[in-house]
């Protein structure tokens, strides 16, 4: 029978598929003991499948590549770190060979004893580490039941229907040629919704109702940009697929026809169009898609997934191969944007924040750790000689903050001239404003910095109080929020009053509805991940700009989202 489930789009794209359905593990199991002359048998069935669940994380480690080397590699190696637990080992021997419980019933109580020590612990970070520690025992809990012949099934075409899904799982998964994945919890700002779309994956989280309606070989129609899933698909659903296939065919090649099409409103205003980047394939896309530059380089995934830290030598090699490879356009290299929130196994991180996300991280961290940035910082300037290098502080909220790490950065150029290096004639000095303490004072540091870029991920979250991958707030996270759309504008025009360049380079940027929005209240650069260049650069050639100033003061006095949607519904009739 069909059914129409409502969820949201977390990464764009259509899928037909059967459905491969994936209960939560461990927790719905009742209890289950076994006669004294099973233990044996049921420590070595324990032992196989905690060597099988071991191997799958190193086999995945060692297959990654690139970015998601250090963006999944973080995660896998934390699994790693809880499956290897002596706790967690001990415990499960002892229930099946005192308790004499079944490896399954015993994977549950053991869950069950953590879970309640994470729980009560008053330190956050730990707390948040309950759901490794469940896809840990989910995976231990499949490898219990895995028939022989389950490495043939694969999920070649199938989509993938599950409670929630750690970032690690979804590379294997697009390995193994998943059409896509629903889940029923999730964000779409989560980490796993990121890797996802990095992945070009369909996938629909929050449908809440996917594992009640859901059955395993079902067929399903996966919509990731509207977040819908038909269940059943009748013949006209098939019949809208086919038609949406072949729009989305005919879009993708209208896009790359822009590839070297100016980035200029109709009224012939040029934009600035730069791409977020970090790995080779992004540079290599940045520029086939005609980006003026990297708008912002993320440095900490050199850090992630390691247990020492990067030399100078190691950073400087890094950083001067993205240089070199954008052939003279400038490239921002963000200094380390690390914190608690962060699995961090090389130490830098403090692992007792009661609030990661308010705690040491960005250039807190940097000024907490001189050498690190000291280090960091020479790597930088000395990648400099090899074309224009901007350098980007993250989560500044005091002068004071900008004062120190622009001495260190003059202090260092000079001793590395003494020390014989070229650098770059001149290094640009720059702050991310995504605390809202920044946005508000912004003409009190202007004279020290050369340029700004806006974070507008963590500016939205912190300005309205909302957790941006939090469920239950997702309709008050929203970036069309009056009171965004203000201190953007008073951003804008305090740059703009300052002559300071400033770019926005969170997800906002990348949003090809919004991109009328931010050119009325005022920007005029873009930075967004490669795969949104294009689609971006369309939505700039369709505006004027004219007009759209002169729409400004009306999209300034809504009063609430709705009001927002209607101005820019307005403007597309």
């Amino acid at each position: 029978m069909r059914r129409q489930l409502a969820g949201i789009g977390a990464s764009r794209g259509l899928a037909l598929g059967r459905a491969r359905v994936r209960h939560p593990h461990v927790l719905s199991l009742s209890e289950e003991t076994i006669a004294a002359e099973r233990v044996p048998a049921e420590l070595e069935r324990l032992d196989a499948a905690m060597a099988a669940a071991r191997a799958e994380l190193s086999g995945l480690r060692e297959r990654l590549q690139g970015t998601l080397a250090r963006e999944v590699g973080e995660f896998l190696d934390l699994h790693v770190l809880i499956l290897d637990d002596p706790e967690l080992r001990a415990g499960l021997r002892d229930l099946v060979q005192t308790g004499r419980y079944s490896a399954d019933y015993a994977l549950k109580l053991q869950r069950d004893r953590l879970a309640a020590v994470f729980q009560s612990m008053e330190d956050d970070y730990f707390r948040t580490r309950l759901d490794d520690l469940d896809h840990v025992i989910g995976r231990v809990h499949a490898a219990l039941h895995r028939r022989p012949d389950d490495a043939l099934l694969g999920f070649a075409g199938e989509v993938l229907v599950a409670d929630d899904i750690a970032p690690a799982e979804l590379v294997e998964l697009a390995r193994r040629q998943v059409a896509a994945v629903v889940t029923r919890a999730g964000s779409p700002l989560s980490h796993s919704a990121i890797v996802a779309r990095g992945l070009h994956l369909p996938m629909v989280v929050g449908c809440a109702d996917a594992l009640s309606h859901v059955n395993d070989g079902d067929a399903l129609l996966v919509d990731g940009r509207d977040g819908l899933l038909v269940v059943e698909p009748d013949a006209d659903d098939l019949s809208r697929y086919q038609v949406l296939r072949a729009k989305i065919e005919k879009k993708r090649v209208e896009l790359e026809r822009l590839r070297r099409a100016p980035t200029r409103t109709r009224d012939g205003v040029d934009i600035g169009l730069f791409a977020n980047a970090e790995r080779p394939e992004e540079i290599e896309e940045a520029l086939a898609c005609g980006a003026d530059g990297i708008g912002l380089y993320r440095t900490e995934f050199l850090f992630l997934g390691r247990e020492d830290v990067p030399d100078e030598e190691e950073q400087f090699a890094t950083y001067r191969e993205v240089v070199r490879a954008m052939g003279g356009r400038p490239v921002t290299l963000r200094t380390l944007d690390l914190g608690a929130d962060k699995a961090d196994r090389a130490g830098l991180s403090l692992r007792d924040e009661p609030n990661p996300a308010l705690g040491l991280r960005g250039v807190r961290l940097s000024l907490h750790r001189p050498t690190l940035l000291d280090t960091q910082l020479r790597a930088i300037l000395r990648a400099s000689a090899f074309g224009p290098v901007r350098v980007l502080v993250p989560m500044v909220t005091a002068r004071e903050e900008v004062e120190a790490v622009k001495a260190r950065l003059g202090l260092l150029a000079e001793r590395l001239r003494g020390e014989g290096h070229a650098l770059g004639e001149r290094v640009a000095f720059g702050v991310m404003v995504e605390v809202p303490a920044a946005a508000l004072t912004l003409p009190d540091y202007a004279d020290l910095v050369d340029f700004a870029a806006v974070g507008t991920n963590d500016l939205v979250q912190y300005l309205l109080a909302a957790d941006r991958t939090h469920e239950a707030l997702d309709g008050l996270f929203s970036e069309r929020h009056p009171a965004v759309l203000r201190l953007l504008q008073r951003l804008f025009e305090e740059a703009r009053a300052a002559a300071l360049p400033i770019h926005v380079c969170g997800e906002l940027a990348a949003s090809a509805p919004d991109v009328p929005l931010l050119l009325a209240l005022g920007l005029r650069d873009f930075s967004v991940h490669p795969g949104a260049l294009l689609e971006i650069r369309e939505a700039i050639r369709a505006c004027e700009l004219g007009t759209l100033k002169r729409r400004a003061p009306a999209l300034l006095r809504c009063r609430e989202r709705a009001e927002v949607e209607r101005w820019l519904a307005r403007g597309q009739a």
